[in-house]
């Protein structure tokens, strides 16, 4: 064609299709199956085998990520259990320590009521007997300062 367009004396524009359209399509079509068979499917092969080699170890990789993050959430619900049931015994043995305080605090007082109760009964007999003597001391004495007074009489 580009022969016929030279014997023809200058190049023209055709704007029309004609057969030459259809000649065209088919090398094209032609070019495109030769270029897959020998060209591109070697190359894709190869392409394709380095995505499985490399998806391989990411698998492999991924695989073992995948562990540790099991390991490691496995862990911190771990902690987090250990952590809770080292409050709940530092609460039981606050809340004893508090009980046991409670029951001392609640003996002493009551050793201090019977002790004080102790004291003022033996206040109270002591101030009883002091009176007593002091009774029979002042008996004894208006006693004596009458007689003394009547033998000067």
């Amino acid at each position: 064609m580009v022969l016929l367009a030279f014997a023809e004396g200058g190049p023209s524009v055709q704007l029309l299709p004609d057969g030459s359209l259809l000649i065209h399509i088919a090398l094209i079509l032609l070019m495109i199956y030769v270029l897959n068979r020998t060209f591109f499917r070697p190359i894709n092969r190869i392409i394709e085998a380095r995505v499985k080699n490399k998806g391989g170890r990411f698998t492999e990789a991924d695989e073992i990520l995948n562990q540790v993050s099991e390991k490691q959430a496995r862990y911190n619900v771990a902690m987090l259990e250990a952590r809770n049931e080292g409050y709940q015994l530092i609460e039981k043995e606050r809340a004893e320590a508090l009980r046991r305080r409670e029951t001392e605090i609640n003996q002493a007082k009551e050793e201090v009521a019977a002790t004080l109760a102790q004291e003022k009964e033996g206040l109270t007999r002591q101030t009883a007997q002091a009176r007593e003597i002091i009774a029979r001391e002042a008996d004894e004495m208006a006693k004596k300062i009458s007689a003394n007074i009547l033998n000067r009489a």
